[in-house]
């Protein structure tokens, strides 16, 4: 059991590249709870959810479709053009993208998530659920903004190494206390990494 405190840590490379990535502007903001919160109509929140759900089955027919070693490629390459040097050498074009809309509410979102990755503001998808959030860093139908990915895939980084910190520090007493880790935090562990979205569980190994 106690390999589980680092065989199931990110891939080396996604850390660093999430350091080099990282902003300084964690504290969240009275809307940065959820994104949809940035609009003030339930017409509105409708317009994002209307793209979750355009998302979600564009990523049902992708993972329907791929091995989970595909998968996890796909993870890495996505992952690798949102963190990686290809972003960095296109952020002028990322910084000037808009979406294809003219709802305010939608583009006033892709400006919040521009002023995240800029250091200039909270991450409009701070506490959106792990599964919404894979819905937009991983989508590859161009709905999204690069930055908008980008702040979709810090959120999902950020809660998973909050989990996993919780996760290593209760392993830690239960070994001090007990001499094990316990079934009941075994059968957690495993639960949480069953829960992940697929191309997101694809790039732990089983």
């Amino acid at each position: 059991m106690d390999a589980l405190h680092t065989a199931r840590l990110r891939p080396a490379t996604a850390d660093a590249a999430t350091q080099a990535a990282r902003t300084t502007s964690a504290t969240p903001s009275a809307i940065a709870g959820n994104p949809a919160a940035a609009v003030s109509s339930t017409a509105k929140l409708s317009s994002f959810a209307r793209q979750l759900s355009d998302a979600a089955a564009h990523a049902a027919w992708r993972d329907n479709g791929a091995s989970r070693e595909q998968l996890a490629a796909l993870a890495g390459t996505i992952t690798e053009a949102l963190l990686g040097a290809r972003y960095d050498q296109d952020k002028a074009a990322h910084d000037a993208e808009v979406p294809d809309s003219t709802d305010p509410a939608r583009l006033a979102l892709a400006e919040q998530a521009t002023r995240y990755v800029n250091d200039e503001g909270p991450n409009p998808f701070k506490g959106l659920p792990r599964d919404q959030l894979a819905l937009i860093a991983y989508d590859e139908s161009g709905t999204f903004t690069v930055n908008e990915q980008r702040a979709a895939w810090l959120e999902s980084y950020d809660q998973e190494q909050a989990w996993k910190r919780a996760a290593i520090a209760r392993m830690d007493e239960e070994h001090e206390r007990l001499g094990k880790v316990s079934e009941r935090t075994q059968q957690g562990i495993r639960d949480h990494y069953a829960s992940l979205p697929p191309i997101e569980a694809a790039r732990y190994a089983e």
